[in-house]
């Protein structure tokens, strides 16, 4: 993401708007390049950048729009990438969860001049270790990506600009390249798995199961419900031995860190409400359907006692 975003020009003193419902390195590499990220609320059935809030928030200082594609469902592209056409902006895509998801037959990654995915090996693609892609539009951006990836070199010691050693090594690209040849069948795994737990769920009315965007095709990085008294059904969860988490339990707006850009408790209040509500389930491609009904019944059980 900070290689991105440099690669496209951010410079400090500028604005880039941006979710505060993500894990925090997409807020983190904006402060990283200098600028300063401007958070706008999400909406409550996806957990994406809401578009229709995206205009007040933009300024004479604001240089791109960084959509993250939360949990395997991309953003709601068209009016995010119809905006920034008008006023002149850049869209980076956080797609770190994303690889392989699409919107209206696009993939994730395919819609701005730049983006981002992640290779970690938790990820629907994961390398043995570490990793990550930027994906550019143009082969301007891509020079100045592959110079910032390697402390600014074009040739061994000579340095155009200060950089960072970024490289992914040979052996995740390796691990990679033979995994990639399955990410359709395992993305369409995740799907079905996905299928069925809100079959289960039906009989469950006080949790909500995630929203498909219909003209989204998921990739069901986290199966993410909502639930009432989460906190106490998720040490419930887990004393059953259900690996049930939370992503993400303090927007980014609320972090300590990011205190001195002025956000108060109550700003963006569908980010605050998921943050208290948001419960993660086991889903991979191999999860079978009676696991799938014990993690159901053990939510159920909760809810009769």
């Amino acid at each position: 993401l900070l290689v991105a975003l440099l690669a496209l020009g951010i410079e400090p003193g500028d604005e880039v708007v941006t979710t505060p419902f993500t894990f925090f390195a997409t807020a983190g590499a904006v402060h990283r390049a200098g600028a300063r990220p401007v958070f706008v609320d999400i909406r409550a059935d996806t957990f994406n950048l809401d578009p229709e809030l995206v205009p007040d928030a933009l300024s004479e200082r604001t240089r791109a729009i960084l959509p993250v594609h939360l949990y395997g469902q991309v953003a709601d592209m068209d009016p995010l990438v119809a905006l920034a056409r008008e006023r002149g902006l850049l869209v980076i895509e956080d797609a770190a969860q994303a690889v392989g998801a699409s919107y209206r037959g696009r993939r994730a990654g395919s819609f701005g001049q730049a983006a981002c995915l992640s290779f970690y090996a938790t990820k629907n693609l994961g390398a043995y270790g570490e990793g990550g892609m930027v994906l550019v539009e143009d082969e301007e951006a891509a020079e100045r990506a592959r110079l910032l990836r390697n402390h600014g070199m074009a040739q061994q010691y000579l340095h155009h600009v200060v950089g960072f050693n970024s490289r992914m090594d040979e052996l995740q690209a390796a691990v990679l390249l033979v995994k990639l040849r399955h990410l359709d069948a395992w993305n369409e795994a995740r799907r079905e798995r996905a299928a069925h737990y809100a079959e289960l769920l039906a009989g469950v009315p006080e949790v909500t199961p995630p929203v498909v965007d219909p003209r989204c095709e998921h990739t069901f990085h986290q199966y993410v419900i909502r639930a009432p008294r989460r906190d106490e059904l998720l040490e419930h969860l887990r004393s059953r031995g259900v690996g049930a988490r939370v992503f993400y339990p303090l927007p980014l707006h609320r972090q300590p860190c990011f205190a001195e850009l002025g956000y108060r408790e109550g700003d963006l209040p569908e980010a605050e409400r998921a943050s208290r509500e948001v419960l993660a389930l086991p889903i991979y491609p191999e999860l079978q359907a009676q696991e799938q009904e014990y993690v159901v019944e053990t939510v159920a059980s909760f809810y009769r006692s």
